[in-house]
């Protein structure tokens, strides 16, 4: 076992987002991930274009809480709801004790088995990419499916780069970047360790080839900076 930096334990092969990583994980998700609090004001803005007065929305994946929130607060006027979604239910009590109004709910399920109400805005922030390969796109299928005809769903993965020789260069500045926020070698292998079989990227076309056999066929990459990429997808 060691340490993935920020106070959290890693285990090989074994991350996972409960336990006392809970207390951790905004300020680790925010300086692994880049432009992760860009991400945030990004969808919270585009979320002007499909939330309406009866909409609902889902973030698959809500963690502490923290985007379902900033959404929720967005559209505060209106009787749209803002559902949070997540499987772990440490992250879930966390969520509704930080943050509590009349439009948010946040509540633990499994997205895989979980029915969806009609929505106009389904979002998924750095959370598919944990699902198990082979059940990815029965869920993008579901999210299309639940989408009411000119909703959106916003995709943000890690992914993997279209050659090898891409990948190698994007995976050596990601580690440099990790670097430069702090993170020591050691801690750095530690969480790579931790993450073996369970993070598992597509790439940008992996991703847009699942969405097409879903059926979206509008499909906008809206943010990208090394291997994570954001996309706007509309039914």
């Amino acid at each position: 076992m060691g340490k993935s930096g920020d106070c959290i334990e890693a285990k090989n092969a074994n991350w996972k987002f409960s336990g006392s990583m809970v207390e951790h994980f905004e300020k680790h998700v925010a300086k692994s991930v880049p432009l992760y609090s860009e991400g945030h004001e990004l969808i919270v803005k585009l979320s002007d274009y499909f939330i309406k007065d009866d909409s609902i929305c889902y973030e698959l994946g809500s963690s502490a809480g923290t985007l379902t929130n900033k959404l929720a607060n967005r559209h505060a006027s209106i009787p749209a709801k803002f559902v949070g979604i997540e499987i772990e239910n440490d992250m879930v009590s966390k969520a509704n004790k930080l943050y509590k109004s009349r439009n948010l709910s946040f509540i633990c399920e499994d997205m895989i088995t979980l029915n969806l109400e009609k929505t106009d805005l389904i979002i998924s922030y750095y959370t598919i990419q944990f699902i198990h390969p082979k059940l990815r796109q029965e869920l993008i299928n579901k999210i299309y499916d639940a989408l009411n005809w000119g909703g959106a769903f916003i995709l943000y993965e890690k992914v993997r780069a279209n050659d090898a020789r891409f990948q190698d260069i994007i995976s050596d500045l990601y580690i440099e970047y990790k670097l430069e926020q702090g993170y020591s070698a050691e801690e750095i292998i530690a969480k790579a360790k931790s993450l073996k079989g369970v993070l598992e990227p597509f790439s940008t076309q992996g991703n847009i080839d699942m969405l097409k056999r879903a059926g979206f066929v509008d499909i906008l990459s809206i943010q990208k900076y090394m291997n994570f990429e954001g996309f706007l997808v509309i039914k």
